[in-house]
C-alpha cells in the first residue's frame, strides 16, 4: 500500500519485509534522541520475525518524501474492556529532524487515526516522554489529551522472567 498525502511528494506506505535495515536505523535514530540509544538491542532479524513473521506482532508504516524514507511510524491494537472494541497503540513515530516542522509527522499520525476510523477503533493512545516538550506541545495542538491519574508500569528483564516464575 502507498498512499498519496496533500503534501506534494510526500507519501506513506506499509513496509515490507526489505525495510527492516530501514526500521532498525529509525529506531536507533529515535532512541539516540531520547537518549535511550544503549537500550536498542533490535536487529533486523528480530525485526523480520516479529513484524513479517508467522505472527505479526506490529504495523509499519514508512513515510517517503521525494521517494526517500523519512521517517516511520509503529503501531498494534490494544484493546478497551469498557468499550468493548480495538484501539490502537502507537509505539513510535519519529520524522529524521532536517524533516521536522514540514507537517510530515502530522500527516502520519493522521493517517493512523484514519486507520483507527476504519478499523471501527475507539481510540489511538502513546506514551510521550514528560521532558519533551515539543512532542508534548504538537499533540496538545491535534486535540490529544495527557491521561492523568495514569502512570505507565513495566516488568522486563530479570523482574519480568522472575515473576513469570510465580506461575505454578
Amino acid at each position: 500500500m502507498k498512499q498519496a498525502t496533500s503534501i506534494a511528494d510526500f507519501t506513506i506506505r506499509s513496509a515490507t519485509v526489505d525495510d527492516c535495515s530501514l526500521i532498525l536505523g529509525f529506531i536507533q535514530e529515535l532512541a539516540d534522541y531520547e537518549k535511550l540509544g544503549h537500550e536498542v538491542v533490535a536487529t533486523p532479524a528480530t525485526l523480520e520475525e516479529t513484524l513479517f513473521g508467522k505472527k505479526a506482532y506490529a504495523e509499519v508504516t514508512i513515510g517517503e518524501y521525494q521517494g526517500e524514507a523519512i521517517g516511520y511510524s509503529l503501531f498494534f491494537h490494544n484493546f478497551s474492556t469498557f468499550t468493548g472494541r480495538p484501539g490502537i497503540y502507537l509505539e513510535d513515530i519519529y520524522v529524521q529532524p532536517k524533516m521536522r516542522g514540514k507537517g510530515y509527522g502530522k500527516l502520519m499520525l493522521a493517517y493512523i487515526t484514519k486507520l483507527a476510523v476504519q478499523r471501527n477503533c475507539t481510540r489511538v493512545e502513546w506514551s510521550v516522554l514528560d521532558w519533551n516538550e515539543p512532542s508534548i506541545q504538537f499533540y496538545r495542538s491535534i486535540g490529544a489529551a495527557p491521561m492523568n491519574g495514569w502512570t505507565v508500569q513495566r516488568l522486563d528483564g530479570n523482574k519480568l522472567t522472575d515473576f513469570a516464575l510465580q506461575f505454578k
